[in-house]
């Protein structure tokens, strides 16, 4: 079965440039994190939208700027997945770290696909590992889009 990845608009308008090249870029991702892919929805909403799913899914009550579901029924089969990306924390985000918003998305959106992938962020260990592979394909696709 073909995998397939999607990009969706919750209350958020996101105009992504280069679409197909991400999603080819996304399952090579998968591919060199040795992790089946089937179905993935990146789904761009608002803060307030995605505070919603943290209280009422997470029961944290609490801004993030993405929150990651593993759909997958079993470990053994292919990856299903749902990414909540807000814009407004990618924005604000991309700010106070003192880069681009097209940087920034384009972590976040490989960040959720890390977590799908097996990598955690909650201990500071964890965090700088994720951080690095975030870079790593950063990188990677940057590097494949300049070529291309």
């Amino acid at each position: 079965m073909p995998q397939q990845i999607f990009f969706h608009q919750a209350d958020r308008k996101l105009t992504l440039q280069h679409k197909n090249q991400l999603k080819q870029f996304i399952t090579i991702l998968f591919t060199q994190e040795n992790k089946a892919l089937e179905r993935l929805d990146y789904i761009f909403c608002s803060d307030e939208h995605l505070l919603t799913i943290n209280q009422n899914h997470l029961q944290h009550d609490y801004y993030t700027d993405i929150i990651t579901f593993d759909l997958s029924t079993d470990t053994k089969q292919p990856t299903i997945g749902e990414i909540y990306i807000s814009i407004d924390r990618v924005k604000d985000n991309a700010k106070l770290h003192n880069t681009t918003f097209t940087q920034e998305i384009l972590r976040v959106i490989f960040h959720g696909a890390l977590h799908l992938c097996g990598y955690k962020d909650k201990s500071k260990t964890q965090a700088q590992q994720m951080r690095l592979k975030e870079e790593e394909y950063l990188r990677k696709y940057v590097s494949h889009n300049t070529v291309s």
